[in-house]
């Protein structure tokens, strides 16, 4: 048994959530989205408690035991989604390294001998706090912000693999709250030969 799939999923005020045949419909300020659950799967919605379970109907299928969890786990997300929408957020470090956001795509300065631009994906936006660093200290600052989760830290993930920080300086793109372990550079020798 599933302790994740087991627990019952909270509906807050403002989001609704329907259920019929194969498919979760989940209805809420920031939009709509649904999803198709797996047959061997049943959910079911408690309007009066404000909950959704996920019960496992073939407790002995190994792929209906693997989707018990996976499936609480993205309806609960979804159910944030629509509610609150999801953020991450992103910094790059390095000195004239910069971000702007134009036609529609993230456009990245990061120390290559040309620029790097990144189409946004639909339902995914950037908003863009700080965009140019002021020397190593002070980095640019923006977030990627969306509904579904997997498409808004795909997305951001794509952004950090264009320059990964650098264990030395901590050069590069990083997530806000991400900790780099730094490394010692050489040391001189002392003396001479």
């Amino acid at each position: 048994m599933s302790r994740i799939g087991n627990k019952s999923v909270e509906i807050p005020q403002g989001v609704k959530v329907e259920q019929s045949g194969g498919v979760v419909k989940i209805t809420g300020k920031l939009g709509t989205m649904e999803m198709v659950c797996d047959p061997g799967l049943r959910v079911s919605v408690d309007d009066g408690a404000r909950q959704v379970q996920v019960a496992n109907c073939q407790p002995s299928d190994r792929h209906s035991r693997e989707m018990h969890g996976t499936t609480r786990a993205l309806i609960a997300n979804m159910v944030t989604g629509v509610s609150e929408g999801f953020r991450r957020g992103i910094e790059i470090y390095g000195t004239g390294y910069s971000v702007k956001e134009e036609n529609g795509k993230v456009v990245l300065t990061v120390g290559f001998a040309h620029v790097v631009e990144l189409p946004i994906p639909q339902g995914v936006t950037v908003e863009i706090n700080v965009a140019a660093t002021r020397g190593n200290e002070v980095p640019a600052k923006f977030s990627v912000l969306g509904m579904n989760k997997c498409d808004v830290m795909q997305f951001a993930a794509n952004i950090r693999r264009v320059k990964p920080p650098e264990p030395y300086k901590g050069k590069g793109i990083r997530y806000a709250d991400e900790q780099i372990r730094r490394k010692a550079g050489k040391a001189l020798a002392s003396g001479g030969a």
